[in-house]
């Protein structure tokens, strides 16, 4: 694998609040946004904030995630994968409804499937995608080096791909989430 820089980031559809500084990028979320295609058939959300790159056809992208905000249920910050609103995912640093911290997956292909992995005891955690042809992994590390298989997917289009960083706040005031030590690679 060959590390390459981030190439620029833009805004994926809704503006928000954020920056990219050095190796970090700080994204707020304003109250009552996510990203979600309810199972159960409520209404689709999609205005949380997201800065995103075109996807290559095989890469890694790992970043260390924080939360320095005081959270809220469902608060987090997470990396994700966007094609259109019926297909995209997102693997999270977010608030559980039992007031921890945890890993979770999102995998949307029309409907929202999402799973709850491990419990973080630390105020950070690493997240990393990986794509190799159709298919994307999501992966977690406590340390950046040990990584934790949390799930394989295909997102069902042909679609091009972005992906990036976001922050939401589906029940909160705000939440900003904190990317740092970010790699990309262009193999997985």
């Amino acid at each position: 694998m060959t590390k390459i820089s981030l190439p620029p980031l833009h805004w994926l559809s809704h503006e928000g609040a954020g920056q990219v500084d050095g190796d970090a990028v700080t994204l707020t979320a304003p109250a009552g946004t996510d990203w979600t295609d309810d199972a159960l058939g409520a209404p689709p959300q999609h205005a949380a904030p997201a800065l995103v790159f075109d996807a290559p056809a095989e890469l890694a992208l790992s970043a260390r995630v924080r939360v320095p905000s005081e959270r809220t249920t469902f608060d987090a910050g997470a990396l994700v994968l966007w094609a259109d609103e019926a297909h995209w995912a997102k693997l999270c640093f977010e608030q559980s409804p039992q007031g921890r911290a945890m890993v979770v997956s999102t995998v949307t292909n029309e409907y929202t499937d999402d799973c709850n992995s491990w419990d973080v005891d630390d105020e950070s955690v690493h997240l990393r995608i990986v794509r190799t042809g159709p298919g994307w992994a999501f992966h977690a590390s406590r340390d950046g080096e040990a990584w934790e298989f949390v799930r394989l997917f295909r997102l069902y289009t042909d679609l091009p791909v972005s992906i990036g960083f976001l922050a939401q706040a589906p029940m909160g005031e705000a939440c900003t989430a904190v990317f740092d030590q970010i790699v990309l690679d262009d193999a997985a």
